[in-house]
């Protein structure tokens, strides 16, 4: 099975048809605005019509109100919610039941016992996407896209009930190992096809997808 790649926080239309070109299976557009990568709604809706119907497109979230996810899903069109906050396991069957879209709950890794809070999301989850748990002295950490990695070990040999993605200071050069150990067959990528903080360099998505295709 070909490795699947998403390219987050796209921003523009020149980056995100480079990736749609070079084959990304998922394109993703920030809803949170700390970050660099946030886009309005109607950004997200120009850029989202750009997109041919075999890419998957993404909405990351943080900790969303119902309010602002029904105009979401009414304004973008969208094939998975990404839940990158602190949502509890019923609050996700909430999200779901609520905008009928299928949802992709993200883990936050630093240690094995981390791997304790996916359980409670198997009923609930439609995917589940591991990332970097942010260490309690960075300041202003976001809850991705920090070119952050854990230990990929904790990965190795286990086996999820439901679609997985890897995430977390992924990049061209450490992709075949990333995939080696953790035997992920889906990967996310943000900050490692950035030139600086929110801007995507068209160079560096086609190397990450490149590498991608590889594997």
């Amino acid at each position: 099975m070909a490795l699947e790649a998403k390219i987050c926080g796209l921003s523009t239309p020149e980056t995100l048809d480079v990736a749609v070109a070079e084959g990304a299976a998922l394109v993703g557009f920030v809803f949170f605005p700390r970050s660099p990568r946030n886009v309005t709604l109607e950004q997200a809706a120009a850029l989202a019509r750009r997109v041919p119907e075999r890419v998957r497109r993404t909405a990351l979230t943080v900790d969303a109100d119902d309010a602002f996810l029904r105009q979401l899903v009414r304004q973008v069109p969208l094939e998975l919610l990404q839940l990158h906050g602190s949502e509890t396991p019923a609050r996700v069957a909430a999200i779901r039941e609520l905008t009928g879209k299928p949802v992709m709950k993200v883990i936050h890794l630093a240690e094995a016992a981390d791997l304790d809070l996916v359980a409670p999301y198997l009923p609930v989850a439609d995917r589940l996407m591991f990332e970097a748990k942010p260490p309690a002295a960075m300041k202003n950490a976001l809850p991705g896209g920090n070119a952050l990695a854990f230990d990929w070990t904790l990965l190795s040999g286990r086996r999820f009930p439901r679609p997985w993605m890897l995430a977390g200071a992924l990049k061209a050069e450490n992709l075949k190992e990333a995939v080696t150990v953790t035997g992920a067959r889906a990967v996310d990528v943000s900050s490692g096809v950035e030139s600086a903080p929110g801007v995507k360099d068209p160079a560096r998505i086609r190397a990450f997808l490149q590498a991608a295709r590889e594997l």
